[in-house]
């Protein structure tokens, strides 16, 4: 897949008239309608290979506001080969629909019949087993493809329907007030495969945590969210896709008005240094991002407790702690927690800028740090001590232990490093490649590949 982008990036380069940024003449400027689509030839070790289309609809008008559109539309529909995920999604975002105010509303549908749930309280879930006859990688996700039925232990199904609408207006020139609601529908339960292989649904970690009791009765099976949002937002960012100077911070509250009522508080803040070497490309820029989520009031459900809640959404899901959303190197949902404080680093270079078609593209990497750590744990009132499931020593294969809950490593500090690698488009439309490795023990996912769009923050 990196040949490939790589590939991708030098036929363009190729084909285009490099013109570097202290030699251009001309002003780059963007009018009327803009499209980026493209198929969706992604791979991830949750979900394997990604096959479908995505794409941004970008209206800058006359120009006047370009980098920023007046008005964007995103959108997406995919499959999974390997998990059989299904991904439908649609999103809107405008600054300049209602005058003085910002608006940002999408409908998702996601279809999970092979989805991993890793357990509670990250590091304290591990898997310290390694397979006789696949690599980790495999094994983690699939179990023993040999056997009929299969054992996945770590699988179970969902199926999530999800509405939002935000707003935001102005309070002064760069602090907003924000406000907002998102509803979503869950159905949960064993896995769904209607492949010729299939699997044993009760050999699953899903069904030993409902007998524990960590998953209630009352939410196994899932359920619905109304949440409510309010808070303020301070941003100064130069542009918003990939800024060269700002700051970009947030405080809200976020709750549930339904069954399982709970309220958490969440901020976030970025600050976006442009390092003045004068490259011709542009100026190299480090980046970082603080953010903190916590349950404050309430507890959350089980089919919520993975939902990372945004103000504004920047990508199709904005689910929790690890994958490309928050700490790279981690398999997707990995840390279910109360609460969870992380940082991201990062350092972004353009390589080269060049026109093609009319369209202005540069290249660029981002070599990155991210870090975290959980602030409340999850259940840790019924998950008091070392869990043990005796049914893992009789999977063909299996030679590790039968411990899937350590209360003792909840504190555990999660890191990992990595480098990306950027191709964008009229400064927004930007290709994401990542690749990352997480040193945590129990919680390496091997050479985890992250491959979209969009810078992480």
């Amino acid at each position: 897949m990196k040949k490939l982008i790589i590939t991708a990036i030098a036929i363009l380069a190729s084909c285009a008239t490099l013109s570097l940024s202290a030699q251009e003449k001309e002003k780059e400027m963007k009018t009327g309608w803009s499209f980026g689509v493209l198929p969706t030839a992604t791979f991830s070790a949750d979900n394997g290979f990604q096959a479908g289309a995505f794409g941004d609809v970008y209206y800058y008008g006359d120009g006047s506001t370009y980098p920023d559109p007046l008005h964007k539309i995103s959108w997406e529909a995919s499959y999974f080969i390997k998990s059989h995920r299904m991904r439908l999604y649609l999103a809107y975002d405008s600054k300049y629909l209602i005058p003085g105010m910002r608006i940002n509303a999408s409908i998702t549908y996601m279809n999970d019949p092979l989805y991993s749930f890793w357990g509670f309280n990250g590091p304290a879930s591990f898997d310290s087993g390694t397979p006789q006859s696949f690599t980790s990688v495999d094994y983690a996700l699939w179990g023993n493809r040999a056997l009929t039925p299969n054992i996945n232990y770590f699988g179970m199904s969902r199926q999530m329907l999800r509405g939002l609408a935000n707003v935001q207006g102005r309070i002064t020139s760069n602090l907003n007030w924000a406000a907002g609601l998102n509803f979503w529908k869950w159905n949960l339960g064993d896995m769904r495969d209607n492949s010729e292989v299939k699997y044993d649904s009760d050999i699953t970690l899903y069904n030993y945590y409902k007998s524990l009791g960590a998953i209630k009765a009352d939410e196994a099976n899932g359920g619905m969210a109304l949440e409510l949002n309010a808070g303020l937002v301070f941003d100064t960012r130069d542009i918003e896709a990939a800024p060269n100077r700002g700051i970009w911070a947030e405080a809200y509250l976020n709750g549930n008005v339904l069954d399982h009522r709970y309220l958490k508080a969440c901020v976030y803040f970025r600050h976006y240094i442009d390092i003045p070497i004068h490259i011709p490309a542009g100026d190299p820029v480090f980046a970082y991002r603080l953010a903190w989520q916590q349950t404050i009031a309430g507890e959350t459900p089980f089919y919520m407790i993975q939902n990372n809640p945004l103000l504004v959404q920047r990508n199709m899901i904005s689910e929790g702690f690890g994958s490309s959303n928050t700490i790279r190197g981690l398999r997707e949902n990995r840390i279910l927690a109360e609460g969870m404080a992380w940082a991201n680093t990062e350092l972004r270079v353009k390589l080269v800028n060049f026109k093609l078609l009319n369209q202005y593209f540069y290249v660029a990497v981002n070599p990155f740090f991210d870090a975290g750590i959980i602030t409340k744990a999850y259940r840790d009132d019924i998950l008091t001590s070392v869990a043990h499931d005796a049914r893992l020593n009789g999977i063909t294969g299996y030679n590790g232990s039968d411990i899937v809950y350590d209360p003792s490593r909840i504190k555990d500090i999660i890191y990992s490093a990595g480098i990306g690698l950027k191709l964008a488009m009229n400064q927004n439309f930007i290709i994401s490649a990542e690749l990352a490795k997480c040193f945590t023990p129990g919680l390496d996912a091997g050479l985890w590949i992250g491959i979209g769009i969009n810078y992480q923050f």
